[in-house]
Order: C-alpha cells, then sequence, then structure tokens
C-alpha cells in the first residue's frame, strides 16, 4: 500500500506518558503518509505526568517513528509547550534535520505562517501553574475513567461517547475560554501581518477565517491525540484539518508491538548519534542563536 505524501504535518498535544494518549492510532497515521516537513507544536511528551511506572510500547515506537524523520533527514521542528516546558531551555539546540524553538515563522507560497503552542496566552498558565497541573491530572483521570465506560458502552452495542467534551461543551465558561483564545491569538498574529496563525494547547481542532480589527487571518488549532486525534496537514498549496476516525486507510495498518525490542532512552539516544553520524553534543547555525523564528521561503521541498 502506498504513502500519502504530504507537504508538512503540523502535530500537537499527544502527551505520551499519559494514559489518554492514543499512540497505537497516531502510529497508523504516521505510516500511512510521506511528510516532507515534521512540526511537533508542543505537548509532545507529558514531562509534567511522566512515571517510569508507565511507558507504553506503544510510546516508545511513536519517538522512534519520529527519530526515522531525523534520520532519513526529513526537517523536523520542536516547538515545547507547558508539559514539556522543560525543552525551551534548549531552544536553538540543532541535531541533525532536528531543531527545537518556541517559535515558527515561515513563508508559504508567499504567505505568512506563524506557529506556536499557545499556552502564554493562557491566563490560569500564567498566574497559577500549580492549578493548570492540577487540572491536567484530573483531565488525565477523566479520560482514563472514560476509557473503562466506552469499554462497557461498546460491549452494550452503544458506541464511544465523550465525558470530557460533553463536559467542556456544557460549561459556558470553557466556550468563552476558546473563543476569547482564538480572538487574542488572530489579533496579535493579523497586527504583526500574518495570514494564518496555528496553535494547539486548547485541545480544539479548527480551521476559520476571522476577521480583527487589523484584517483578516486565518486561525488554525492542530487539536491532539487524546481525543479528537486529529492534525493539520499542508500539501499542494492547500491546508487540511486530518482527522483519524475518518481515514479508513490509516486504520488498516497492523502495529505489530511484538516485534519492537525494549530500548532504553540511553540506548534511543546512541542509535539515534549512531544513524546520524553525529559525536557528541548539539549543532547550532550560528547565525541563529539569538533568533526564535526560523524563515522558509518559497515552496516546501522534499527532504
Amino acid at each position: 500500500m502506498g504513502k500519502r505524501d504530504v507537504d508538512m504535518v503540523v502535530l500537537s498535544d499527544i502527551h505520551l506518558g499519559t494514559y489518554g494518549c492514543h499512540a497505537t492510532e497516531l502510529l497508523q497515521y504516521l505510516k500511512s503518509i510521506r511528510p516532507k516537513c515534521i512540526v511537533l507544536n508542543g505537548d509532545i511528551i507529558d514531562i509534567w505526568q511522566f512515571t517510569k511506572r508507565y511507558w507504553p510500547t506503544t510510546h516508545m515506537m511513536v519517538v522512534k517513528q519520529l527519530i526515522s524523520y531525523i534520520a532519513k533527514d526529513v526537517p523536523v521542528y520542536y516547538i515545547p509547550g507547558n508539559h514539556d516546558e522543560m525543552l525551551r531551555k534548549f531552544k536553538d539546540f540543532q541535531l541533525g534535520s532536528l531543531k527545537i524553538t518556541n517559535k515558527l515563522s515561515l513563508k508559504i507560497n508567499d504567505s505568512k505562517v506563524w506557529i506556536f503552542h499557545g499556552d502564554v496566552f493562557d491566563v490560569v498558565m500564567q498566574s497559577s501553574k500549580w492549578l493548570a497541573r492540577l487540572g491536567a491530572i484530573g483531565y488525565d483521570i477523566l479520560i482514563l475513567i472514560n476509557s473503562v465506560v466506552n469499554f462497557f458502552s461498546e460491549k452494550m452495542g452503544r458506541g464511544k461517547v465523550s465525558i470530557s467534551k460533553n463536559v467542556k461543551n456544557s460549561v459556558k465558561s470553557a466556550v468563552k475560554f476558546i473563543n476569547s483564545f482564538e480572538d487574542t491569538v488572530c489579533s496579535i498574529g493579523a497586527e504583526n501581518n500574518y495570514d494564518y496563525v496555528v496553535c494547539g494547547h486548547i485541545h480544539h481542532p479548527e480551521i476559520k477565517k476571522v476577521v480583527t480589527k487589523n484584517g483578516p487571518i486565518t486561525y488554525m488549532n492542530s487539536g491532539d491525540w487524546i481525543e479528537n486525534l486529529t492534525a493539520l496537514e499542508y500539501h499542494d498549496g492547500a491546508w487540511s484539518l486530518y482527522s483519524y476516525f475518518n481515514d479508513p486507510v490509516a486504520k488498516t495498518i497492523d502495529i505489530n508491538k511484538k516485534k519492537q525490542k525494549k530500548e532504553t532512552a540511553k540506548s534511543l539516544m546512541a542509535s539515534l548519534m549512531m544513524e546520524l553520524n553525529v559525536k557528541g553534543g548539539q549543532q547550532v547555525a550560528p547565525d541563529e542563536a539569538d533568533s526564535d523564528e526560523e524563515e522558509v521561503s518559497g515552496k516546501l521541498e522534499a527532504a
């Protein structure tokens, strides 16, 4: 079965290391495409809730799949979010085709695209991190309860339900927060002459035109791999919102966990260094040491 070509894929809020992460489904998606560029837009590994007691084989397989792109020289940009904010101290770290950056500014077919995680515009995150962490733990517990409910619901022939989605949709303050978040990022993006603004963080996949006082702008959110199982794709000059639930091809891909040998983080890094032929520390382009942005001009080229 041939893989689907995609010029760019934007993934966010995967939350590897948590019970709610749909790593198997993400692997099926990644194995169904041939991306020329990947943007990991925050909360990829959930360092907030990381524990050695829970790191399934499929979670390691996702990491290895992403490393395989780097080994093939596919550009991979990692923009840390609030759950993996520890990586922000490694801004401008570069290893092969992997680069860690706080935000990304792209020029694609004469359009300016601004990509960032979005937690900087979350009032709770900025003023009460302890409350945000508590909320994250509560959310993970809710997702775990939801999976148990869905197990019995499907056994009874009633299909899956999303408790957290129903809660968010029924609570006016949650809807108000999402709308406020979208309005804020669009206003700032338009003020800085961007044509597109791309976020993650709020687990609400979306592509829509927004009119601001500084002009129109296209708002996009890549969603998550906890509930929505979505990504943003750019191909042949157009952006689209990918949904795993609407992809019959990806669902047929077999993920053989038995073939995977157990691998520690140390041995994984060693194999990566060997594949990339890199001996020792980081590689940083000297002209980019003080820059938060990556300018890419023209149409995306194949790696």
